[in-house]
């Protein structure tokens, strides 16, 4: 038997530790490297609980993310539910996927994300010049595996289903 009442607090803690990476301080140099950690669990939920964490999880993250960040409201909204959308669409595959194709997907979905950011913030007037803003989809690829061996470790461990 689950335990759904223990589930809703593992998943809010990932976020949390989510949101607590995502603002960790690290060096002017390291900052394009650093992975987008929020979207990266956002996924990992959704595929593993598609009819617990969905579209209203993504828009409450998002608008968390947006306060956190000091970001215009409702633009991380708008990132996490093209991300959010679109891996429930696929999270049928994604699960089948050995660890290697989904970091593949991951970096796809996140570079979605970095795109969306990168043309919202083009619009209002502050454009970058070269494609190193797609550098976090690459480094979050490259962490997914691991990702997502703790994250299932940790749904397995505490049964959330």
């Amino acid at each position: 038997m689950s335990n759904k009442r223990g589930g809703g607090s593992i998943i809010l803690a990932t976020f949390l530790v989510g949101f607590m990476l995502s603002q960790m301080p690290l060096p002017q140099f390291a900052e394009w490297f650093r992975p987008e950690w929020v979207v990266m669990i956002l996924i990992y939920w959704v595929m593993a609980l598609p009819e617990r964490v969905g579209l209203g999880t993504a828009t409450a993250v998002g608008l968390v993310l947006d306060l956190i960040k000091g970001s215009p409201l409702g633009l991380n909204v708008l990132t996490l539910l093209i991300i959010c959308y679109l891996t429930q669409i696929l999270y049928k595959r994604l699960r089948m996927f050995p660890l290697v194709q989904q970091a593949i997907m991951v970096m796809v979905l996140v570079g979605i994300n970095q795109l969306v950011f990168n043309w919202v913030h083009g619009l209002m007037g502050s454009r970058s010049d070269s494609l190193i803003f797609l550098l976090p989809a690459l480094v979050s690829a490259l962490l997914w595996p691991w990702l997502f061996v703790i994250l299932r470790s940790l749904r397995r461990t505490f049964r959330v289903g």
